[in-house]
This record gives C-alpha cells, sequence and structure tokens, in this order.
C-alpha cells in the first residue's frame, strides 16, 4: 500500500513539474523562482543572440587550453634541451614526456568531480594558478628527479582544464553555434604546438647565465598567472547553478549576461526558439547513460593512439625508416602546421554536418593516413601523410571534445566526462614505451597498422553507441 501512495505521489509531482516546463517555454511565469529553474534558464541561454561576449569567453577559455597543450609540446622538446646537459637516458626522456600526462590523469581525476560541486569558475581559478605557481617551481629544479617531480605536480594542475573548458562552453553557448565556438577554443589552443617549437629552438642556449628551458617555464608560468588575472571575471555557469538549486543567483547572473549581450549586439531580438524542440529535460534513462559511459571510455582509451602515438613517435620512425635528421626535423616542422589547420578545419565543418558522422569520419581517415605513413618508404609520400595524419587527428579529438559534453545532464557533466578523459592521459603517458617497443618489434609499417585497427575500431563504437546531437538542446539529447 505504501508502495503505490509513493509511485502514485513520484507521478504527480513529475507530471507537475512537466507541466511547469512548459508553462516555461510558453513564457507565462514570470517570477524569480521561475525564471531561473533549469529549464527557463536552458531556454535564455539558447535564445541569446551570439555577440562579442560570447567570443570572449571563447577567447578567455581558449587561452586556457593553448596553456595545456603548451605543457604536452613542451615534453618532447625537454627530452632534447635537457639530454645535453643532464645526460639523459631513452628511459629518463619517456619519463620527461609522460609526467605531465601522469599529472593530469590524477588532477583530472581529483578536481573534475569538484567541478559538479564547487562550481566551473572556482575550478578554473584553481586550475591555472596551482599550474603558474609549479610551473615556475620546476624552472628552478637543480636535478631530475625535482624536475619530474614538479612536472606530475604542474599536470595536477592542468588535469581538469580541457573537461572544464568543454564543460564551460557547452553550458554558456547556444545550440546552433556551440560545436563551432568551442572549435575555435580549440584552435586557439593549438595555436601552442607550433608556438613551443619555435621557443624550444630558440632557447637551446642559455640567457642572462640561466639554461634556456628554465626561461621556457619563467614564461609559460607568467602566461598562466596573465590568463589567470583575465578570468577573474568569469562568470559562473548559470546552467550549474540552476542544476545546483541555486535558481535565484543563476536568474541574477543570467541577467547580468543578458544585459551585457543586449547592450553588444545592439539589443537585438531574442532568436526564436527552435522549431520542435521541447523544453523539457529528457529522462534519466539508465541504461541510456550506461551505454554513454562506455562510449565516454572506449573514446578516452582509444583516441590518444591517433593524437599522440602518430605525433609523438613520428620522428622517430623516420629515423628507422632509413631517413636521416634533416628529413625528421622538416617533417616535425610541416606537421606542427597541421595542428591549427586541423582544428580549423573542426571549425568550418562541426555544423554543417551530424558530429556522430563527422567524429567516424575524421577517426577513419586517421587510419587510412596514419597507415600509409607507417608503410611508404618515399619521402613525399611519408610527409604528405604525415600532414594529413595530424590534420586528421586534430580534427578528431577536437569532435570527442566537443561530443562529450552533450552527452550528458550538467548536474554531473563535469565528472561524467573527467573521469573516462584521466584514461586518456594514462594511455598517453604509457604511449611512449609501449609504442617504442612495439616499433622495435614490427617495424613502422606494423606500429601503424596496428594503431590504425584500434582507431577504426573506435569508430565502429561510436557508430554502434553514439547519439546525434548536432543542432540539439544539451538537455534532450
Amino acid at each position: 500500500m505504501y508502495d503505490v501512495c509513493y509511485s502514485k505521489l513520484l507521478r504527480r509531482l513529475r507530471e507537475r513539474r512537466q507541466f511547469r516546463d512548459r508553462r516555461f517555454a510558453a513564457g507565462n511565469l514570470d517570477t524569480a523562482a521561475d525564471a531561473g529553474s533549469p529549464a527557463r534558464i536552458a531556454e535564455r541561454l539558447d535564445r541569446l543572440p551570439l555577440s562579442r561576449w560570447h567570443r570572449r569567453m571563447v577567447v578567455l577559455i581558449g587561452l586556457g587550453a593553448f596553456f595545456s597543450f603548451f605543457e604536452v609540446a613542451l615534453g618532447s622538446f625537454f627530452g632534447v634541451l635537457l639530454g645535453t646537459r643532464w645526460s639523459l637516458s631513452t628511459l629518463d626522456q619517456s619519463l620527461i614526456i609522460g609526467s605531465v600526462f601522469v599529472g593530469e590523469m590524477v588532477g583530472s581525476l581529483l578536481l573534475a568531480p569538484c567541478a559538479d560541486r564547487f562550481g566551473r569558475r572556482t575550478l578554473f581559478q584553481i586550475n591555472l594558478i596551482a599550474y603558474s605557481a609549479l610551473s615556475l617551481a620546476a624552472a628552478f629544479s637543480p636535478n631530475l628527479a625535482v624536475f619530474l617531480v614538479l612536472r606530475v605536480l604542474t599536470g595536477v594542475g592542468l588535469g581538469a582544464e580541457l573537461t572544464l573548458v568543454d564543460t564551460y562552453l557547452s553550458e554558456l553557448l547556444p545550440t546552433r553555434r556551440r560545436g563551432r565556438y568551442i572549435a575555435w577554443s580549440y584552435t586557439l589552443g593549438m595555436l601552442a604546438v607550433p608556438a613551443a617549437g619555435g621557443l624550444a629552438k630558440a632557447a637551446s642556449g642559455t640567457l642572462l647565465g640561466a639554461a634556456g628551458w628554465r626561461w621556457l617555464l619563467v614564461l609559460a608560468a607568467g602566461g598562466g598567472l596573465t590568463v589567470w588575472l583575465l578570468r577573474r571575471g568569469l562568470p559562473e555557469s548559470p546552467r550549474w547553478l540552476a542544476a545546483s538549486g541555486n535558481t535565484a543567483e543563476a536568474d541574477r547572473v543570467l541577467t547580468a549576461i543578458e544585459h551585457e549581450v543586449g547592450a553588444a549586439a545592439g539589443r537585438e531580438q531574442l532568436e526564436p526558439t527552435p522549431r520542435g524542440t521541447g523544453w523539457t529535460e529528457a529522462p534519466s534513462d539508465p541504461a541510456r547513460y550506461r551505454r554513454r559511459s562506455m562510449l565516454m571510455w572506449a573514446m578516452w582509451v582509444l583516441n590518444p593512439i591517433g593524437f599522440y602515438t602518430f605525433a609523438s613517435i613520428a620522428p622517430m620512425v623516420l629515423l628507422a625508416k632509413g631517413f636521416d635528421l634533416a628529413h625528421s626535423l622538416t617533417y616535425s616542422a610541416l606537421t606542427a602546421v597541421g595542428y591549427p589547420l586541423g582544428s580549423l578545419a573542426s571549425v568550418y565543418l562541426t555544423e554543417r554536418f551530424e558530429r556522430r558522422s563527422l567524429l567516424i569520419a575524421a577517426t577513419l581517415a586517421a587510419a587510412a593516413f596514419g597507415s600509409v605513413f607507417g608503410l611508404s618508404a618515399n619521402i613525399a609520400v611519408v610527409i604528405t601523410a604525415g600532414v594529413a595524419t595530424t590534420i586528421s587527428t586534430v580534427l578528431q579529438s577536437n569532435l570527442v571534445h566537443i561530443y562529450q559534453t552533450e552527452l550528458f545532464h550538467t548536474a554531473n557533466r563535469g565528472t561524467a566526462i573527467g573521469i573516462p578523459y584521466a584514461a586518456s592521459r594514462l594511455v598517453s603517458a604509457l604511449l611512449p614505451f609501449s609504442a617504442l617497443a612495439l616499433l622495435s618489434a614490427v617495424g613502422p609499417g606494423g606500429l601503424y597498422l596496428c594503431s590504425a585497427l584500434l582507431l577504426a575500431t573506435m569508430a565502429l563504437i561510436v557508430r554502434v553507441l553514439g547519439p546525434r546531437t548536432t543542432n540539439r538542446r544539451l538537455d534532450v539529447i
């Protein structure tokens, strides 16, 4: 009897909430509490006209992605810059490359869930100030052991940065341009790869009596502190505030955003609500989210194989094929340009095609071009295939970052994408060791064919488990 009454009560409460949300969509309720409800907040954010305010948010958040990629890119250069000063072995160089990834794994596990508990803006500030302080400390490392410990801790500070980039921007941006603007933030971030290469080349000597690699870390710390200062004015995510039950604060923050966007857009009329999309949140189907969790783990275990194996092992593969150092350096310079180019491609493609289909196509393209790179002995073909592989893997990586934010509810989005992302950091940390061992055992062709097979497996999993998300509201996907 009690169970029957309890079930009826739950059903009536659910029906009342659905009725209230339908009234929100019709604009029939005007109280502050109603204006700050999750459904109403979602509607108001999606109807904002795109403006200078949105672009400023993309730049400020993209600068954080810049320093995340900058640290990863520096890892491979530090192996060279420190090798002549500290007499590093191959194992030492692999440890330097993997140390930041280990730290990012720990940081993602510890910090990403905190974004769901304490807010997106709070974690953004913690991430960057920790990164700046630890980068500065690493610049004064007296030996390799201290350097490795500080690099791991630096990675902890950066661990949740990219998941926060994805989460925060997806919750602020209107549905119709969500993918494109997140892609723009990653395009800004990808500029860090050629920037790190140019700075590392200039840092081979000394400046004011200090080794160049130390100045690289001082520069990174200063840049991180600058971005931290610029981000102090970031608003908290209204979606997160509403989902956390703080409806009055959600309404207050979004009202301020609406005022600023309205001023920046010349008081343009709000965009109409997209036809055929209700504002009622999608039902919490456990089976649906189990499938999506499986998809997330598969993507983040397999995605680094393309993005990091092809990129980090490629120069050594060229040497194993018999090409000289000049060819290897030429290849590295050309493929560095592929990072911003691949990210730019995601900007112009992500809203034009269904994201799931585009992700599958980019993954298969990376597998195909990577196989050509591994099997070919012609230097022109190798370099062309290598650049095409870089563009494809960057496009694939950007799409994974965009796609993952669309799979879960606001209340647990940071945790749901942050914990599987930690697996990608572990895989990335182990790749320098496993890929080199596989290169020695089966050669370049075998290494890249194995990687291509794993990427093809990822494409199949996305096709089977992934939903369509393009131009669909976050809360109804």
